[in-house]
């Protein structure tokens, strides 16, 4: 793999507050932080795409007042045995639980089984954060 430079012009209010965030996240030099920018927008076009192999993580925290809930993940859990990788479960307090679960498999159906969770009954927060397998990232 060879590395390859270019220029960018940038407005000087911008770049100025592009070095201070950059700085704030720990990144060494422009070019590291630039190329996670890229990074993170072919990551979005993999998972708007549909159909690349994608993973991620779904997060919800739910009311175990309701039942419903346990019944939706049972479920989802064996027709996307595929996709669910696996999944931790934690009592935050005697009425609310953390599932966090980890997906792999087509985008478009890691964000059904989001959109499914999200939309069940006692769920009070869902998240799907989207990554990468990182096949085809360098």
């Amino acid at each position: 793999m060879s590395t390859i430079r270019f220029g960018i012009s940038l407005d000087n209010t911008l770049l100025e507050k592009f070095d201070r965030l950059i700085a704030k996240q720990g990144y060494r030099a422009r070019s590291e932080a630039i190329r996670d920018l890229i990074r993170d927008a072919l990551v979005r076009e993999e998972w708007q795409a549909g159909n690349s192999e994608t993973a991620g993580t779904i997060t919800l925290v739910y009311s175990l007042d309701t039942t419903e809930i346990v019944d939706v993940l049972t479920d989802l859990q064996h027709h996307y045995y595929n996709s669910i990788v696996s999944s931790m479960h934690i009592h935050l307090d005697e009425h609310n639980c953390l599932e966090v679960i980890v997906v792999k498999g087509k985008a478009k159906d890691i964000k059904t089984i989001a959109e499914r969770l999200r939309g069940t009954k006692g769920v009070k927060h869902g998240n799907l954060s989207l990554t990468t397998t990182g096949k085809h990232l360098k």
